[in-house]
């Protein structure tokens, strides 16, 4: 859980996948259905980091290794406030398998799914362009 606390507050959300197993389930508070997979979930945690400004983790709930793990956050979206829950399952192997996020206040929830949609669809698309890229390049 340390590692990805830490990486979490020194902004380097490009580490973070390798803490994930690869069909790790990821539970948005405005998403319907839970994304699956380590990649799909870096690509989001890239967009959150574009959304998010201050992030800053007030507690950790949970031993450090296997099991349940709660850290609670405080950030800003804009002007508004945000806090929120990152609810983490982590397997004997150290990898986390599920991770599930709770927001509030609804006012700064709904503010973070309007600048997510944004971010997320480029993440997407450059998630795609790189899939692309090394299909190409696998092929020559």
């Amino acid at each position: 859980m340390r590692a990805f606390r830490e990486a979490i507050e020194r902004g380097d959300f490009a580490s973070l996948p390798a803490l994930f197993t690869d069909d790790v389930v990821f539970r948005s508070p405005i998403a319907h259905k839970p994304y699956h997979g380590r990649e799909t979930l870096g690509a989001i945690l890239m967009a959150v980091s574009k959304v998010f400004e201050d992030l800053t983790y007030e507690r950790v709930i949970g031993n450090e290794g296997p099991g349940d793990h709660a850290l609670v956050f405080n950030a800003r979206v804009g002007d508004l406030a945000i806090s929120g829950c990152d609810f983490l399952h982590v397997r004997e192997d150290g990898l986390i398998d599920e991770f599930t996020v709770m927001l509030r206040p609804l006012k700064a929830v709904n503010a973070f799914a309007e600048k997510m949609a944004v971010q997320f669809a480029a993440a997407m698309e450059e998630m795609a362009a790189a899939h692309a890229a090394q299909q190409a390049t696998t092929t020559i």
